[in-house]
């Protein structure tokens, strides 16, 4: 990845190669799945009729309130509001209009002075450059709203309240009660509800057909959930790493290894007390895989707990 990105002649001089032609074929620009299937519009987001009802009426009148998001992770929320970001601006000026925070950006009130302050001061133009009508106004996304300390909290309120019309804000959480209150009263609130599973797979044959890959509607095999056991009971740490990592790259859902454990370890030989602290592991790491939890390190962790246990017996 290094040598792609700084290209393999890098301290070399270039041959000249003449001047490019139709047969100098340019490879695709690779784009994850997940960006390349996200909504592009708001009638594309699925399971959240209401949430769309209302953006809908909004993007008729070329105009949002301030927004507020929150629910389960995965279930559209920061897809929703960049569909309806790219519905009123176009392609072309969708960069310009909109600023995106995410949870790898600081949280702190300096953020807030510095970067969210200076790009709310700015105003624009009420047009598009194919001449069509987009609001004046620029919309900032903070993600993970609820991470954002209390104090960036409240510099973020009075931000609103001076740059209200120039800007719109969209926050972004999991959990609603972690925003302060002189916040929320200043947004439309929007719930949106976890994904019924019918939906999701609904979207996942679709993913599959246009991409022409071959699948199963089997869960995971026994024979994986019996040999990362195997390992657990016998095998070395450096063995388990190479088994976990095998698993998750080889595209089997964490939540559903972890059922599957729980069921083999109920069943297998281990003292009451051993299945007691292990499974109260599989509900702590079954917790922060639903908070978004990186799927390798909890399965890791989970199967360290298993090995420890097991050695102990």
């Amino acid at each position: 990845m290094q040598a792609f990105l700084k290209g393999a002649g890098v301290g070399k001089p270039l041959k000249d190669k003449g001047p490019a032609g139709p047969s100098a074929d340019k490879k695709p620009k690779t784009v994850p799945w997940v960006e390349k299937y996200r909504p592009k519009c708001v009638d594309e987001v699925a399971f959240q009729e209401e949430v769309v009802a209302v953006l809908k009426k909004s993007l008729e009148g070329a105009d949002l309130p301030n927004l507020l998001f929150y629910g389960p992770p995965g279930t559209g929320k920061t897809s929703t509001i960049l569909a309806a970001a790219r519905e009123l601006y176009g392609p072309e000026l969708y960069r310009q209009r909109v600023l995106e925070l995410n949870a790898s950006d600081e949280r702190g009130i300096q953020v807030v002075r510095e970067k969210v302050k200076t790009f709310a001061q700015l105003t624009v133009a009420g047009t598009r450059p194919d001449g069509k009508l987009c609001p004046p106004f620029k919309i900032i996304i903070l993600d993970e709203a609820d991470s954002m300390t209390a104090p960036a909290q409240a510099a973020l309120r009075r931000t609103m309240e001076k740059e209200s019309r120039t800007t719109r804000f969209c926050l972004i959480c999991n959990y609603i009660s972690r925003i302060i209150e002189p916040l929320t009263s200043r947004c439309s609130k929007f719930r949106f509800k976890p994904l019924a599973n019918r939906i999701q797979e609904e979207r996942l044959l679709e993913i599959c057909e246009k991409e022409n890959l071959k699948y199963t509607r089997e869960v995971v095999p026994s024979k994986m959930i019996e040999g990362l056991l195997q390992t657990c009971f016998k095998g070395t740490f450096e063995r388990l790493e190479v088994t976990v990592r095998n698993l998750v790259n080889d595209g089997y859902a964490a939540t559903q290894i972890l059922s599957q454990l729980h069921e083999s370890i109920i069943e297998s030989d281990l003292k009451d007390k051993d299945k007691s602290i292990i499974t109260e592991k599989m509900a702590v790491v079954s917790k922060c895989l639903s908070d978004g939890a990186d799927e390798y390190l909890q399965m890791l962790s989970l199967c360290s707990v298993i090995m420890q246990r097991a050695a102990q017996s």
